[in-house]
């Protein structure tokens, strides 16, 4: 299960002002060995594409209301009587504001929530069994470590 992949193409509208926006060929990726996280990869006509990685429960929030802060904001809206979902992202270099088609991104998460469920996917990483491995007792084969010395406990002029 941790090598499912779900994609998505689509075409986004980087605005550029209340009246003029320009399309951006885009990815949108979700895979199941990285469960929290979403993608999207923006191909700018270059041979490095523009990757951003964010909480898949931004997007699936910000499908419904406006969430979000710092580097990635999501809300809904509509754009000349379309349903749109807004992203506004911010780095060092600059900032952006995208416009992505509702129904597509919405139809994409729902089929990465069939995939992944939300709630299962620290399940998917295994972190239970690594923290159970860490806490677990020492072998037999494995002597205990001791505990380093509190200061009152060392003779005089050792501490």
């Amino acid at each position: 299960m941790k090598d499912i992949v779900v994609e998505r193409e689509l075409e986004l509208n980087l605005v550029l002002s209340p009246e003029r926006s320009v399309p951006v060929p885009a990815r949108l990726v979700y895979r199941a060995d990285d469960p929290f996280a979403v993608h999207v990869v923006f191909h700018v006509g270059s041979d490095h594409p523009v990757d951003w990685t964010f909480a898949r429960e931004l997007l699936v929030e910000g499908v419904f209301r406006p969430c979000g802060g710092g580097d990635v904001r999501v809300w809904p809206t509509k754009n000349e009587g379309r349903s749109v979902i807004l992203m506004a992202l911010s780095s060092p270099e600059g900032d952006a504001l995208l416009e992505a088609p509702s129904a597509a991104v919405s139809a994409w998460l729902e089929r990465s929530l069939r995939v992944v469920p939300p709630g299962t996917e620290a399940s998917l990483l295994g972190l239970d069994e690594e923290l159970a491995a860490l806490l677990a007792p020492a072998g037999a084969d494995e002597r205990p470590r001791r505990a380093a010395p509190r200061a009152e406990e060392l003779p005089d002029g050792e501490a």
